[in-house]
């Protein structure tokens, strides 16, 4: 295929009704959902499904591309705010992102030390505004010093899976405990 050619118009009907089935799936049944089902939801074969996402990372990247754009957008947006609110929202809103498909926050975490899949750039730019805003709270004397992006990240992806398995309220109150530990910037001695 000729990567500058436009796609037929039916190719790009499938596409979209394979992303509209996938997303309604993974809602339903977390990203483990079978890839058959989303194919037949979509009224199509699993060969075009496997020709337009060769695997469920694709897949899954495919679908979360214009859901992260908007987060690293408002991630961003969050690094000009007061430090400590600043990062208290940015994981509230990593965590809530991550949740919306049950195996997600662990297909990100495994995806972040993958430089082959779909999922590493997202992680690497999640963990990067991660980091910024680490530095602004920890330049704000907010934030322990010895904090990081990638323990943040990490906080967001277990706060994610957290909220996999009990509610939403306690899986919040879990990640805001860690959060507070985070945040409480010890004087020197």
């Amino acid at each position: 295929m000729n990567p500058t050619r436009r796609p037929r118009a039916d190719g790009r009907r499938n596409r979209e009704r394979l992303l509209a089935e996938a997303d309604v799936m993974f809602r339903e049944r977390g990203v483990g959902a079978p890839l058959d089902g989303v194919a037949r939801r979509a009224g199509v074969a699993i060969g075009t499904l496997y020709g337009h996402f060769p695997d469920r990372r694709a897949l899954l990247g495919a679908l979360l591309r214009d859901r992260n754009e908007a987060l690293f957008i408002a991630g961003e947006e969050l690094t000009s705010q007061p430090p400590e609110a600043a990062l208290r929202r940015w994981v509230g809103l990593v965590v809530e992102h991550a949740a919306t498909y049950q195996g997600l926050a662990a297909m990100l975490a495994d995806g972040a030390d993958d430089e082959a899949s779909e999922l590493h750039a997202s992680c690497a730019r999640m963990t990067a505004i991660s980091e910024h805003l680490v530095i602004n709270a920890v330049s704000a004397g907010v934030a322990r010093p010895e904090v990081t992006g990638a323990d943040v990240f990490a906080l967001m992806n277990a706060g994610a899976w957290t909220r996999e398995h009990v509610s939403a309220e306690q899986a919040d109150r879990l990640v805001g405990y860690v959060i507070d530990g985070m945040l409480e910037a010890r004087p020197e001695s």
